[in-house]
């Protein structure tokens, strides 16, 4: 069975909103290693609606040379999580329902581990229901106060283990943490 992992961009406050405030900092060689040793073990991609109609138009039209996670975003099979999306236009995408046995049934098809990214409320859905198993946060210096949070102050309690930190060097810390329900 695959793990799920969760890579999101965040600030010190936990907004993890649409991450235009993420282009002041460089986005630098250590940064782009670390998410791609993520996607590298990863053979699907689960997103929410929202994110996949951000991505879809962002990604299917990059190849390698304009990012080298083009062929990872575009070439793995993608389940979008919606009921409102009928008819996905991206490549190797399937609609599902958000339901438990049919995330367990993604994890364990799976011949990797799964990738998500962005997506705060399927995010949030996955921690509470216990499918989620490590988070990968890029945490930028900032406080911006209003916005989407991560762990919203209605979440329950969550507890995490350290599995691993990093410093890119641009004020910018990458933190690595499995879900106790993962463990």
């Amino acid at each position: 069975m695959g793990k799920l992992h969760a890579h999101e961009f965040i600030t010190l406050d936990g907004i993890i909103d649409d991450p235009e405030w993420s282009a002041g900092y460089d986005f630098n060689e250590a940064m782009q290693a670390s998410i791609k040793a993520l996607t590298g073990r990863c053979s699907a991609i689960i997103l929410g609606r929202k994110t996949y109609e951000m991505f879809e138009p962002a990604w299917s039209v990059r190849n390698d040379d304009d990012d080298p996670l083009a062929s990872f975003m575009n070439e793995t099979t993608k389940f979008v999580v919606t009921s409102t999306l009928t008819d996905p236009t991206w490549q190797g995408t399937t609609v599902v329902p958000y339901a438990v046995d049919g995330i367990q049934k993604i994890k364990a098809s799976a011949t990797g581990d799964v990738f998500t990214g962005g997506s705060g409320t399927l995010i949030r859905s996955l921690i509470a229901d216990g499918l989620l198993d490590e988070l990968h946060l890029f945490v930028y210096p900032l406080a911006l106060g209003p916005g989407s949070r991560l762990f919203p102050e209605t979440a329950p309690p969550q507890s995490m283990t350290l599995a691993g930190v990093q410093d890119f060097g641009n004020d910018v810390i990458y933190l690595n943490y499995r879900l106790a329900s993962a463990e």
